[in-house]
Protein backbone atom coordinates (compact mmCIF):
# COMPACT_ATOMS: atom_id res chain seq x y z
CA UNK A 1 0.00 0.00 0.00
CA UNK A 2 1.49 3.50 -0.97
CA UNK A 3 1.90 6.04 1.15
CA UNK A 4 -0.73 8.27 -0.08
CA UNK A 5 -3.34 5.16 0.33
CA UNK A 6 -2.67 4.94 3.72
CA UNK A 7 -3.16 8.27 4.59
CA UNK A 8 -6.61 8.04 2.75
CA UNK A 9 -7.41 5.41 5.25
CA UNK A 10 -6.59 6.90 8.18
CA UNK A 11 -8.46 10.10 7.08
CA UNK A 12 -11.27 7.82 6.18
CA UNK A 13 -11.09 6.55 9.81
CA UNK A 14 -10.65 9.77 11.72
CA UNK A 15 -13.69 10.96 9.58
CA UNK A 16 -15.93 8.23 10.43
CA UNK A 17 -14.73 8.55 14.16
CA UNK A 18 -16.11 11.87 14.00
CA UNK A 19 -19.38 11.18 12.53
CA UNK A 20 -20.22 8.67 15.06
CA UNK A 21 -19.32 11.25 18.07
CA UNK A 22 -21.32 13.88 16.47
CA UNK A 23 -24.21 11.52 16.28
CA UNK A 24 -23.63 10.19 19.74
CA UNK A 25 -23.85 13.86 21.04
CA UNK A 26 -26.97 14.48 19.69
CA UNK A 27 -25.78 15.89 16.13
CA UNK A 28 -28.21 13.79 13.83
CA UNK A 29 -32.18 15.09 12.76
CA UNK A 30 -34.86 13.61 13.49
CA UNK A 31 -34.91 9.63 13.74
CA UNK A 32 -35.13 6.82 15.78
CA UNK A 33 -31.47 5.61 17.18
CA UNK A 34 -28.07 5.89 15.24
CA UNK A 35 -28.07 5.77 11.22
CA UNK A 36 -26.99 2.26 10.33
CA UNK A 37 -27.52 -0.39 7.80
CA UNK A 38 -30.96 -1.64 9.18
CA UNK A 39 -32.66 1.49 8.07
CA UNK A 40 -31.17 1.31 4.69
CA UNK A 41 -32.80 -2.05 4.04
CA UNK A 42 -35.93 -1.06 5.55
CA UNK A 43 -36.26 1.31 3.10
CA UNK A 44 -35.10 -0.98 0.07
CA UNK A 45 -37.22 -3.96 1.09
CA UNK A 46 -40.92 -1.56 1.48
CA UNK A 47 -40.39 0.35 -1.81
CA UNK A 48 -39.61 -3.08 -3.35
CA UNK A 49 -41.90 -5.18 -1.72
CA UNK A 50 -44.43 -2.57 -3.20
CA UNK A 51 -43.78 -3.00 -6.97
CA UNK A 52 -43.15 -6.54 -6.65
CA UNK A 53 -46.92 -6.75 -5.92
CA UNK A 54 -47.35 -5.41 -9.32
CA UNK A 55 -45.56 -8.13 -10.82
CA UNK A 56 -48.42 -9.89 -12.39
CA UNK A 57 -51.21 -7.19 -12.48
CA UNK A 58 -48.12 -5.24 -14.44
CA UNK A 59 -48.06 -7.67 -16.70
CA UNK A 60 -51.55 -8.10 -17.61
CA UNK A 61 -52.23 -4.02 -18.34
CA UNK A 62 -49.56 -4.05 -20.32
CA UNK A 63 -50.69 -7.02 -22.87
CA UNK A 64 -54.35 -5.17 -22.31
CA UNK A 65 -52.73 -1.91 -23.03
CA UNK A 66 -50.58 -2.69 -26.06
CA UNK A 67 -51.51 -5.98 -27.33
CA UNK A 68 -50.19 -5.33 -30.78
CA UNK A 69 -46.62 -4.34 -29.30
CA UNK A 70 -46.02 -5.50 -25.70
CA UNK A 71 -42.56 -6.43 -25.85
CA UNK A 72 -41.72 -3.00 -27.93
CA UNK A 73 -43.84 -0.68 -25.57
CA UNK A 74 -42.35 -3.08 -22.56
CA UNK A 75 -38.49 -2.02 -23.81
CA UNK A 76 -39.62 1.27 -24.59
CA UNK A 77 -41.02 2.47 -21.34
CA UNK A 78 -37.93 0.97 -19.97
CA UNK A 79 -35.51 3.38 -22.29
CA UNK A 80 -36.57 6.01 -21.20
CA UNK A 81 -36.56 4.76 -17.49
CA UNK A 82 -33.10 4.05 -17.99
CA UNK A 83 -32.02 7.13 -20.17
CA UNK A 84 -33.59 9.90 -17.56
CA UNK A 85 -31.47 7.62 -14.70
CA UNK A 86 -28.76 7.79 -16.36
CA UNK A 87 -28.75 11.80 -16.39
CA UNK A 88 -29.91 11.98 -12.96
CA UNK A 89 -28.26 9.98 -10.65
CA UNK A 90 -24.70 12.01 -10.40
CA UNK A 91 -26.66 15.02 -9.78
CA UNK A 92 -28.77 13.16 -7.30
CA UNK A 93 -25.49 11.78 -5.78
CA UNK A 94 -23.88 14.45 -5.76
CA UNK A 95 -26.45 16.70 -4.29
CA UNK A 96 -26.60 13.69 -1.39
CA UNK A 97 -22.90 14.49 -0.33
CA UNK A 98 -23.64 18.39 -0.09
CA UNK A 99 -27.22 18.47 1.54
CA UNK A 100 -27.41 14.86 3.19
CA UNK A 101 -28.85 11.39 2.70
CA UNK A 102 -32.48 11.88 4.38
CA UNK A 103 -34.04 14.28 2.16
CA UNK A 104 -32.71 12.46 -1.20
CA UNK A 105 -33.96 8.93 -0.04
CA UNK A 106 -37.70 10.84 0.49
CA UNK A 107 -37.50 12.41 -2.82
CA UNK A 108 -36.66 9.35 -4.72
CA UNK A 109 -38.98 7.16 -3.07
CA UNK A 110 -41.96 9.01 -3.39
CA UNK A 111 -41.78 10.20 -7.08
CA UNK A 112 -40.00 6.58 -7.66
CA UNK A 113 -43.54 4.94 -6.18
CA UNK A 114 -46.02 7.22 -7.26
CA UNK A 115 -47.04 5.47 -10.08
CA UNK A 116 -48.37 3.05 -8.53
CA UNK A 117 -52.01 4.15 -7.62
CA UNK A 118 -52.09 4.91 -11.40
CA UNK A 119 -52.45 1.85 -12.64
CA UNK A 120 -56.43 1.22 -12.47
CA UNK A 121 -56.88 5.37 -12.49
CA UNK A 122 -55.47 5.29 -15.85
CA UNK A 123 -53.05 2.66 -17.65
CA UNK A 124 -51.89 5.27 -20.02
CA UNK A 125 -50.74 8.03 -17.36
CA UNK A 126 -49.59 4.78 -15.07
CA UNK A 127 -46.82 3.27 -18.14
CA UNK A 128 -45.96 7.41 -18.85
CA UNK A 129 -45.08 8.44 -15.11
CA UNK A 130 -43.44 5.65 -14.64
CA UNK A 131 -41.39 6.51 -17.93
CA UNK A 132 -40.69 10.02 -16.39
CA UNK A 133 -40.22 8.65 -12.73
CA UNK A 134 -36.82 7.73 -14.34
CA UNK A 135 -35.47 10.79 -12.80
CA UNK A 136 -35.86 9.61 -9.49
CA UNK A 137 -35.36 5.71 -9.85
CA UNK A 138 -31.60 5.56 -8.40
CA UNK A 139 -32.59 4.93 -4.27
CA UNK A 140 -30.02 2.50 -4.64
CA UNK A 141 -27.40 5.34 -5.12
CA UNK A 142 -28.47 7.31 -2.24
CA UNK A 143 -29.11 3.86 -0.34
CA UNK A 144 -25.50 2.98 -0.96
CA UNK A 145 -23.77 6.67 -0.19
CA UNK A 146 -26.01 6.32 3.40
CA UNK A 147 -24.13 2.75 4.11
CA UNK A 148 -20.78 3.96 3.11
CA UNK A 149 -21.59 7.27 5.74
CA UNK A 150 -21.97 4.38 8.81
CA UNK A 151 -19.70 1.64 8.14
CA UNK A 152 -16.17 1.44 7.47
CA UNK A 153 -13.88 0.16 4.23
CA UNK A 154 -14.03 -3.96 5.08
CA UNK A 155 -17.26 -3.95 6.60
CA UNK A 156 -18.70 -2.46 2.98
CA UNK A 157 -19.09 -5.40 0.72
CA UNK A 158 -21.07 -7.50 3.58
CA UNK A 159 -23.36 -4.43 4.18
CA UNK A 160 -23.63 -4.22 0.36
CA UNK A 161 -24.59 -7.48 0.19
CA UNK A 162 -27.32 -6.96 2.97
CA UNK A 163 -28.47 -4.66 1.13
CA UNK A 164 -28.98 -6.14 -2.19
CA UNK A 165 -29.76 -9.33 -0.64
CA UNK A 166 -32.85 -7.00 1.10
CA UNK A 167 -33.91 -6.04 -2.49
CA UNK A 168 -33.99 -10.17 -3.50
CA UNK A 169 -36.25 -10.66 0.16
CA UNK A 170 -38.55 -8.36 -1.04
CA UNK A 171 -39.40 -10.35 -4.65
CA UNK A 172 -39.09 -13.62 -2.76
CA UNK A 173 -42.69 -13.30 -1.54
CA UNK A 174 -44.73 -10.34 -2.90
CA UNK A 175 -44.78 -11.23 -6.69
CA UNK A 176 -46.69 -14.59 -4.75
CA UNK A 177 -48.73 -12.47 -2.73
CA UNK A 178 -49.69 -10.10 -5.53
CA UNK A 179 -50.65 -13.13 -7.90
CA UNK A 180 -52.64 -14.77 -5.24
CA UNK A 181 -54.60 -11.63 -4.02
CA UNK A 182 -54.85 -10.22 -8.11
CA UNK A 183 -56.38 -13.85 -8.58
CA UNK A 184 -58.59 -13.68 -5.35
CA UNK A 185 -59.96 -10.68 -5.62
CA UNK A 186 -58.55 -8.83 -8.32
CA UNK A 187 -55.84 -6.14 -9.36
CA UNK A 188 -58.04 -3.24 -7.53
CA UNK A 189 -57.20 -4.56 -4.10
CA UNK A 190 -53.43 -5.19 -4.87
CA UNK A 191 -52.83 -1.46 -6.23
CA UNK A 192 -54.69 -0.62 -3.11
CA UNK A 193 -52.08 -2.80 -0.79
CA UNK A 194 -48.60 -1.52 -2.73
CA UNK A 195 -49.81 1.97 -2.58
CA UNK A 196 -50.11 1.50 1.21
CA UNK A 197 -47.01 -0.08 1.52
CA UNK A 198 -45.21 2.57 -0.56
CA UNK A 199 -46.97 5.39 1.65
CA UNK A 200 -45.73 3.44 5.25
CA UNK A 201 -41.92 3.83 2.88
CA UNK A 202 -42.15 7.27 3.04
CA UNK A 203 -43.50 7.71 6.57
CA UNK A 204 -40.60 5.75 7.39
CA UNK A 205 -38.42 7.88 6.17
CA UNK A 206 -40.17 10.50 7.50
CA UNK A 207 -40.22 9.49 10.91
CA UNK A 208 -37.18 6.80 11.44
CA UNK A 209 -34.83 7.17 9.34
CA UNK A 210 -32.03 9.75 10.84
CA UNK A 211 -29.70 11.45 8.60
CA UNK A 212 -26.06 9.39 8.04
CA UNK A 213 -24.59 13.13 7.39
CA UNK A 214 -24.29 14.84 10.22
CA UNK A 215 -25.04 18.98 9.99
CA UNK A 216 -21.33 18.99 11.03
CA UNK A 217 -19.67 16.93 8.89
CA UNK A 218 -21.32 18.41 5.47
CA UNK A 219 -19.74 20.80 3.11
CA UNK A 220 -22.54 22.89 3.48
CA UNK A 221 -26.18 23.26 4.47
CA UNK A 222 -29.20 23.60 2.58
CA UNK A 223 -28.98 27.06 0.14
CA UNK A 224 -25.08 26.58 -0.20
CA UNK A 225 -23.88 26.58 -3.98
CA UNK A 226 -23.02 23.23 -5.34
CA UNK A 227 -20.41 22.78 -8.10
CA UNK A 228 -22.73 21.98 -11.10
CA UNK A 229 -19.90 20.31 -12.98
CA UNK A 230 -19.66 18.05 -10.53
CA UNK A 231 -23.08 17.04 -10.65
CA UNK A 232 -23.00 16.89 -14.53
CA UNK A 233 -23.64 13.48 -15.37
CA UNK A 234 -21.33 13.48 -18.92
CA UNK A 235 -19.11 15.47 -16.52
CA UNK A 236 -18.82 12.85 -14.61
CA UNK A 237 -18.45 10.48 -16.79
CA UNK A 238 -14.97 12.41 -18.25
CA UNK A 239 -13.96 12.29 -14.88
CA UNK A 240 -13.74 8.50 -14.17
CA UNK A 241 -10.71 8.48 -17.10
CA UNK A 242 -8.71 10.51 -14.64
CA UNK A 243 -8.46 7.34 -12.09
CA UNK A 244 -7.57 4.33 -14.12
CA UNK A 245 -9.11 1.82 -11.10
CA UNK A 246 -12.55 3.87 -11.44
CA UNK A 247 -12.36 3.93 -14.99
CA UNK A 248 -12.20 0.03 -15.03
CA UNK A 249 -14.76 -0.79 -12.86
CA UNK A 250 -16.70 1.71 -14.91
CA UNK A 251 -16.54 -0.07 -18.20
CA UNK A 252 -16.87 -3.50 -16.04
CA UNK A 253 -20.45 -2.14 -14.71
CA UNK A 254 -21.40 -1.13 -18.29
CA UNK A 255 -20.31 -4.55 -20.14
CA UNK A 256 -21.78 -6.96 -17.16
CA UNK A 257 -25.12 -5.29 -17.35
CA UNK A 258 -25.00 -4.52 -20.87
CA UNK A 259 -26.55 -7.90 -21.76
CA UNK A 260 -28.89 -8.12 -18.80
CA UNK A 261 -30.54 -5.33 -19.44
CA UNK A 262 -33.12 -6.46 -22.01
CA UNK A 263 -33.44 -9.93 -20.05
CA UNK A 264 -34.61 -7.69 -17.53
CA UNK A 265 -37.26 -5.44 -19.17
CA UNK A 266 -39.11 -8.71 -21.15
CA UNK A 267 -37.97 -11.76 -19.02
CA UNK A 268 -40.94 -12.47 -17.12
CA UNK A 269 -43.18 -11.97 -20.22
CA UNK A 270 -41.02 -13.95 -22.33
CA UNK A 271 -41.59 -16.88 -19.58
CA UNK A 272 -44.84 -16.13 -20.01
CA UNK A 273 -45.74 -16.10 -23.73
CA UNK A 274 -42.79 -17.81 -25.19
CA UNK A 275 -42.00 -20.49 -21.89
CA UNK A 276 -45.56 -20.57 -21.20
CA UNK A 277 -44.79 -20.42 -17.54
CA UNK A 278 -48.70 -19.68 -15.64
CA UNK A 279 -48.90 -16.54 -13.46
CA UNK A 280 -48.01 -18.76 -10.34
CA UNK A 281 -45.22 -20.26 -12.02
CA UNK A 282 -43.76 -17.01 -12.54
CA UNK A 283 -44.26 -16.57 -8.67
CA UNK A 284 -42.81 -19.11 -7.67
CA UNK A 285 -39.61 -18.60 -9.51
CA UNK A 286 -39.02 -15.24 -8.80
CA UNK A 287 -39.57 -16.11 -5.19
CA UNK A 288 -36.92 -19.28 -5.33
CA UNK A 289 -34.37 -16.79 -7.11
CA UNK A 290 -34.87 -14.45 -4.93
CA UNK A 291 -34.22 -16.91 -2.04
CA UNK A 292 -31.11 -17.99 -3.88
CA UNK A 293 -30.37 -14.68 -4.34
CA UNK A 294 -30.32 -13.82 -0.15
CA UNK A 295 -28.13 -16.85 0.70
CA UNK A 296 -25.62 -15.76 -2.56
CA UNK A 297 -25.49 -11.90 -1.14
CA UNK A 298 -24.91 -12.56 2.17
CA UNK A 299 -23.54 -16.31 3.55
CA UNK A 300 -21.42 -17.02 -0.05
CA UNK A 301 -20.43 -13.21 -0.59
CA UNK A 302 -18.79 -13.21 3.16
CA UNK A 303 -17.08 -16.12 2.01
CA UNK A 304 -16.02 -15.23 -1.18
CA UNK A 305 -14.60 -11.60 0.03
CA UNK A 306 -12.44 -13.25 2.89
CA UNK A 307 -11.13 -16.16 0.99
CA UNK A 308 -10.21 -14.79 -2.65
CA UNK A 309 -10.83 -10.97 -2.29
CA UNK A 310 -13.18 -8.50 -3.96
CA UNK A 311 -11.34 -8.49 -7.50
CA UNK A 312 -11.45 -12.33 -7.67
CA UNK A 313 -14.98 -12.10 -6.21
CA UNK A 314 -16.03 -9.90 -9.53
CA UNK A 315 -14.57 -12.01 -11.68
CA UNK A 316 -16.62 -15.23 -10.35
CA UNK A 317 -19.72 -13.19 -10.43
CA UNK A 318 -19.42 -12.40 -14.45
CA UNK A 319 -18.12 -15.97 -14.75
CA UNK A 320 -21.78 -17.40 -13.35
CA UNK A 321 -23.79 -14.28 -15.36
CA UNK A 322 -22.02 -15.64 -18.46
CA UNK A 323 -23.34 -18.89 -18.13
CA UNK A 324 -27.22 -17.51 -16.73
CA UNK A 325 -27.04 -15.62 -19.79
CA UNK A 326 -26.30 -18.00 -22.41
CA UNK A 327 -28.05 -20.93 -20.37
CA UNK A 328 -31.38 -18.48 -20.61
CA UNK A 329 -30.84 -18.02 -24.72
CA UNK A 330 -30.70 -21.80 -25.30
CA UNK A 331 -33.19 -23.05 -22.70
CA UNK A 332 -36.72 -24.29 -24.25
CA UNK A 333 -37.54 -26.46 -21.20
CA UNK A 334 -39.31 -25.24 -17.89
CA UNK A 335 -36.46 -26.78 -16.32
CA UNK A 336 -33.82 -25.08 -17.90
CA UNK A 337 -35.48 -21.84 -16.90
CA UNK A 338 -34.71 -23.39 -13.22
CA UNK A 339 -31.57 -24.45 -13.12
CA UNK A 340 -30.35 -20.48 -15.08
CA UNK A 341 -32.25 -19.31 -12.33
CA UNK A 342 -30.24 -20.96 -9.71
CA UNK A 343 -26.88 -19.82 -11.68
CA UNK A 344 -28.35 -16.17 -11.79
CA UNK A 345 -28.20 -15.99 -8.44
CA UNK A 346 -25.22 -16.81 -7.87
CA UNK A 347 -24.25 -13.96 -10.07
CA UNK A 348 -25.86 -11.34 -8.08
CA UNK A 349 -22.75 -10.82 -5.45
CA UNK A 350 -21.07 -8.62 -8.95
CA UNK A 351 -22.69 -5.89 -8.01
CA UNK A 352 -21.87 -5.07 -4.58
CA UNK A 353 -18.71 -6.60 -4.60
CA UNK A 354 -18.87 -3.90 -7.30
CA UNK A 355 -19.72 -1.14 -5.36
CA UNK A 356 -17.29 -1.99 -2.27
CA UNK A 357 -14.54 -1.64 -4.16
CA UNK A 358 -15.88 1.74 -6.12
CA UNK A 359 -16.64 3.22 -2.38
CA UNK A 360 -13.05 2.47 -1.48
CA UNK A 361 -11.98 4.22 -4.20
CA UNK A 362 -13.66 7.24 -3.46
CA UNK A 363 -13.41 9.87 -0.40
CA UNK A 364 -15.85 10.15 2.08
CA UNK A 365 -17.80 13.18 1.02
CA UNK A 366 -18.00 12.08 -2.89
CA UNK A 367 -19.75 8.78 -1.87
CA UNK A 368 -23.12 9.83 -3.16
CA UNK A 369 -21.71 10.70 -6.69
CA UNK A 370 -20.01 7.51 -6.97
CA UNK A 371 -22.71 5.67 -6.46
CA UNK A 372 -25.03 8.00 -8.77
CA UNK A 373 -21.88 7.18 -11.22
CA UNK A 374 -22.53 3.09 -10.92
CA UNK A 375 -25.96 3.59 -10.91
CA UNK A 376 -26.51 5.98 -13.96
CA UNK A 377 -24.54 3.92 -16.22
CA UNK A 378 -26.39 1.06 -15.41
CA UNK A 379 -29.67 3.15 -16.22
CA UNK A 380 -29.57 3.50 -20.02
CA UNK A 381 -28.89 0.55 -20.81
Amino acid sequence: MTGEKKKKKRLNRSILLAKKIIIKDGGSPQGIGEPSVYHAVVVIFLEFFAWGLLTTPMLTVLRQTFPQHTFLMNGLIHGVKGLLSFLSAPLIGALSDVWGRKSFLLLTVFFTCAPIPLMKISPWWYFAVISMSGVFAVTFSVIFAYVADITQEHERSTAYGLVSATFAASLVTSPAIGAYLSDAYGDTLVVILATAIALLDICFILVAVPESLPEKMRPASWGAPISWEQADPFASLRKVGQDSTVLLICITVFLSYLPEAGQYSSFFLYLKQVIRFSSETVAAFIAVVGILSILAQTLVLGILMRSIGNKNTILLGLGFQILQLAWYGFGSQHWMMWAAGAVAAMSSITFPAISAIVSRNADPDQQGVVQGMITGIRGPL
